[in-house]
């Protein structure tokens, strides 16, 4: 999966796809599974499975989860 990332919030990007961030195992995940996408979206990233938003990510907040997901449980609180 490839991802444009130059409207990407900076701590975002370190977080996401840096191994030491913590949503990393979530970028993992996302490149074996071929249901989910995402889309760059103000700066947040935004994570669809089948065409639904299911989780966003942002940088200096707190991930906000849309509906239900295995995704959501690599989420460390």
């Amino acid at each position: 999966m490839t991802i444009d990332t130059t409207n990407l919030c900076s701590h975002l990007q370190k977080k996401l796809f840096e191994p030491e961030g913590i949503y990393y195992p979530i970028w993992q995940a996302m490149q074996n599974d071929e249901k989910l996408t995402a889309v760059v979206h103000s700066r947040q990233f935004h994570i669809y499975r089948n065409g639904k938003k299911i989780l966003i990510l942002v940088g200096k907040a707190q991930p906000k989860i849309i509906r239900e997901d295995k995704l959501n449980e690599l989420i460390t609180k």
